[in-house]
């Protein structure tokens, strides 16, 4: 007489994706370096644009400050702010591509595939960790911008509408860096390949007014992903309206989250290559 065939064991998408999420966060408290520097870019960045050029740059803007304010270094802060909270998030989404690539080269995401575990609560709990780490970059640049001058105006409303724009934004660009970070064959391509979303805002309007470039980069600037996302952004901080720029936003928020999970969830069921 044959044995029964032991049952199948049950598998628990969001009790392994707990388990991941934590340790992603404990590595960020173990390995504080990376989140450290994540911040510190951008507010460099701030700081330059604002002390250095801001002069210069806020005396060119006149009307494309938010409420018409008169162009100088303290309505360029205010212009800025959001294209430098953006780059907050793309820096964010930096790290993301590069411990991905480091799960890969070292290892452990071969061992967890030997493991009794949801496979997607593995690209979960890097998604919901870099989401967390995002959120707290933001509100460190977001603090340091109000001291240097950046001045909005939205009630509790429109902060709460950023946050949650800024949220959609952030998962699309996570996800997008997942399967960057899955694609490259090293730590240092991966931290890399993602370089393209931490430029684009300045080839937007984020930095200045499209206005002011030639023809064929000003067609780019308008129709790259970045522009109507800073324009949102910018429109809800500085309670003005954002008209279509919201809808568009949004619109290339799925393409990307959708695209970037499909490509994820594709390269991670692959025979692993290392």
């Amino acid at each position: 007489m044959s044995s029964p065939a032991p049952a199948a064991l049950r598998l628990h998408p969001l009790r392994d994706s707990a388990t991941m999420l934590r340790r992603s966060l404990r590595r960020m408290l173990r390995y504080p370096s990376m989140t450290v520097t994540l911040v510190a870019m951008p507010i460099v960045f701030l700081l330059l644009f604002v002390y250095v050029f801001g002069g210069t740059l806020g005396a060119g803007l006149g009307g494309a400050v938010p409420g018409g304010a008169a162009g100088g270094r303290a309505a360029y802060a205010t212009y800025v702010a959001p294209a430098i909270i953006l780059m907050t998030v793309t820096a964010a989404v930096q790290g993301t591509a590069i411990t991905i690539a480091m799960d890969l080269t070292e290892g452990i995401v071969a061992r967890f595939r030997t493991m009794h575990i949801a496979r997607v609560s593995v690209l979960t709990g890097h998604v919901l960790g870099s989401l967390i780490q995002a959120a707290f970059s933001v509100a460190v640049v977001t603090g340091v911008a109000l001291l240097v001058g950046f001045r909005p105006t939205a009630g509790p409303g429109g902060w709460l509408a950023a946050a949650g724009f800024l949220a959609a934004v952030a998962f699309a660009l996570v996800w997008l860096a997942v399967a960057l970070g899955q694609v490259s064959g090293s730590v240092e391509t991966a931290s890399n390949l993602p370089m393209p979303l931490v430029l684009l805002p300045f080839l937007g309007s984020g930095f200045v007014p499209t206005d002011s470039m030639p023809a064929g980069l000003r067609w780019f600037a308008e129709h790259q992903p970045f522009t109507p996302i800073i324009e949102t952004l910018r429109g809800l901080l500085m309670d003005e309206p954002v008209g279509g720029d919201a809808w568009v936003a949004l619109a290339w928020c799925a393409a990307i989250a959708l695209g970037g999970y499909l490509w994820s969830r594709r390269l991670f069921n692959r025979e692993p290559a290392r």
